[in-house]
């Protein structure tokens, strides 16, 4: 048992009052930020399996393509293909095959939906195939009869059986025939998805994020919103309607996207979480450097966002929300939240206040009760290079990407926090371990080990302290997809390849707070704890908050244990019966631990009963550990 009463060792004093009213928590305190990094859609959540699927990988060559047969042949035409969205098309002679993001996701007894889109000088059929990438083994294969002259597009299902094992050893095959030259323009090959969405997400990713129980969703980023250079921006008009009509875009980091994760997909994913949009719109800055200042140029862009509102909430009757119904979501989705672009401190023009009060203006004329979030004006190391003046925003982003020593530092950052100032949104943060992590990144990582996790939940533990302040929070990077060249950022949430999926350590400790978190603070003082030291200062060793549902009457007490060795803990309980049982959920281990594909729960919370529980009691948590004790209490 991990509770247990000591009889020897000093002892920390927690004290609960319950005499006090603590503030209201925000409810949507805890949510998931996301952009494309680290292959994190395309070879991740996004469902598809094919990679390169229309061919505008590269100029010259079809890259994760490659012949299949004797005497067979594949060349890249750049024009001619199936319309203008998507101009390149694959001249086939005998038979192609797809390697996938790093495979593909085989499994046993499941259905996979292939819809490619061919043309032929001669009519005939395409025989296509799951196989292992030696070709050795044929997993399941289908025929798709109806291939003409003009471009058609043919659908089939390719169905595996019971016996086949799950693996990533696997490659897509279209033979098309010796005896005639095929044109591909797209190919597409999804497996079962989160909901059964058409175009949907992979489920044992979506299930882990659903289980954390987010109350909102960022998107679309991040870099990925502004984009290296204005064509390459998150422009979300192209990223509506038949996937074979997006064209796609060159991502800021290193690879293209192919917009199948468009706006309405990243609306689907929140609602299919549970989870509420907070939008994030393009505000003529990019990441080269360029900007457009506020005037009569902006005010297109600032037209853009008003439709992109429009798309997300207006009725049939509206012109973007009844493109919203012809794309498939009658029902018009809830957003309360918007904002500003993305880290526009790094415009070193200072335009971004004025750019902020135009787009601010312009949505509080049209939408007066979406709250608007500036991403300038914190007090992070970025926000703070640019006050905003002009205007109040309704919050602040601040953005931290901390040792693991300055997040647990930080965990009274927030203590001191005007309260009468703007609402705080913590838009990106994350302990990390490791220098640089966007440096080198393949040789680092790719998730965070259990002594991230502790930096991670002792800095929630101070957001959660001041949820009057902080509004709302969320991790990133929040995917990695961990095969060599997969990604592009050492520290990420959640790991996977073609097939499987873990959480890491900070992913656990974080569900466990997130899952576990009521509607009110509860005060909560310690006394007698003892500290860490480093490099000649001085933090505490444990680190807590409160909080309490009142309706039901739980109470969730959390501890953070920066230690190596166990703490007893003497919990002190005023203005409230504490019920004589309750629960501790609790995570532990040593600080390099660390979860993998190998080993996906070799960090990972576990759950007990607690028993002989009063308005004083005494007990024990773990070294190193992260801990949640469920009370039941009347006032």
């Amino acid at each position: 048992m991990i509770l247990l009463a000591l009889l020897a060792q000093s002892v920390t004093t927690l004290s609960l009052d319950f005499s006090k009213p603590g503030v209201a928590v925000s409810p949507t305190l805890y949510g998931l930020m996301t952009e494309e990094i680290n292959h994190s859609y395309d070879g991740g959540l996004y469902g598809e399996q094919v990679r390169n699927r229309s061919f505008k990988d590269h100029r010259e060559q079809a890259p994760h393509w490659r012949a299949v047969g004797e005497g067979a042949s594949i060349a890249l035409e750049p024009t001619g293909g199936i319309n203008a969205a998507m101009p390149a098309c694959l001249k086939v002679k005998g038979g192609a095959a797809n390697e996938g993001y790093w495979g593909f996701r085989i499994q046993p007894g499941t259905r996979y939906k292939l819809s490619v889109w061919a043309k032929a000088d001669r009519a005939g059929s395409i025989e296509a195939s799951l196989e292992s990438a030696d070709g050795s083994k044929v997993y399941t294969k289908t025929t798709l009869t109806g291939v003409g002259s003009g471009w058609s597009k043919l659908e089939g299902t390719l169905e595996t059986s019971r016996s086949v094992p799950a693996t990533t050893d696997g490659r897509l095959v279209l033979k098309t025939g010796a005896d005639r030259t095929t044109w591909l323009g797209m190919v597409s090959l999804f497996g079962p998805t989160f909901n059964n969405r058409p175009n949907g997400n992979r489920p044992d990713l979506m299930q882990l994020l659903a289980d954390m129980k987010p109350k909102f969703l960022r998107f679309p980023g991040g870099n990925y919103l502004e984009g290296s250079t204005f064509k390459d921006r998150f422009n979300w008009k192209k990223t509506l309607g038949p996937i074979e009509t997006r064209p796609g875009h060159q991502a800021p980091w290193g690879y293209r996207s192919t917009d199948g994760m468009g706006l309405l997909e990243f609306l689907e994913w929140a609602e299919d979480m549970g989870s509420e949009p907070v939008l994030g719109v393009f505000a003529g800055y990019v990441l080269n450097g360029d900007v457009i200042e506020a005037g009569t140029e902006l005010s297109g862009f600032v037209q853009d966002a008003l439709d992109q509102v429009e798309y997300i909430t207006g009725g049939p009757k509206t012109k973007w929300g009844a493109q919203r119904v012809k794309d498939g979501h009658p029902k018009p989705f809830p957003l309360r939240y918007v904002e500003v672009g993305n880290e526009d401190a790094f415009d070193v023009s200072g335009s971004y206040e004025g750019r902020f009060v135009q787009f601010y203006d312009a949505i509080k004329k049209k939408y007066p009760k979406i709250k608007v979030i500036s991403t300038t004006g914190g007090k992070d190391w970025l926000g703070r290079r640019f006050p905003i003046t002009a205007r109040k925003p309704d919050l602040l982003d601040e953005h931290y990407y901390s040792s693991t020593w300055e997040m647990m530092a930080m965990a009274t950052q927030y203590d001191a926090y005007d309260r009468k100032g703007p609402k705080i949104f913590v838009g990106e943060w994350a302990a990390q371990d490791v220098p640089e992590p966007w440096k080198d990144a393949a040789k680092k990582g790719p998730t965070p080990n259990l002594k991230c996790a502790l930096a991670d939940a002792a800095f929630m533990t101070g957001m959660e302290r001041n949820s009057d302040v902080v509004e709302m929070a969320c991790y990133a990077p929040l995917l990695v997809n961990v095969n060599p060249g997969g990604r592009q950022w050492a520290v990420n949430l959640i790991g996977y390849d073609a097939l499987s999926s873990f959480g890491s350590p900070s992913y656990y400790a974080q569900k466990m707070m997130m899952e576990r978190v009521g509607d009110r603070t509860v005060p909560v003082s310690l006394s007698g704890a003892p500290t860490q030291s480093e490099g000649g200062r001085t933090l505490p060793g444990i680190f807590t908050s409160a909080t309490r549902d009142t309706k039901s009457g739980k109470v969730y007490v959390k501890i953070v244990n920066a230690l190596p060795t166990a703490q007893e803990i003497q919990f002190e309980v005023k203005g409230a019966k504490v019920a004589s049982s309750g629960s501790i959920t609790f995570l532990s281990g040593q600080l390099p631990d660390v979860n993998s594909i190998e080993e996906p729960f070799k960090v990972a919370p576990k759950q007990e009963a607690v028993t002989g529980l009063s308005g004083s009691f005494r007990r024990t948590v773990p070294g190193y550990s992260v801990s949640v004790l469920e009370l039941r209490v009347n006032e």
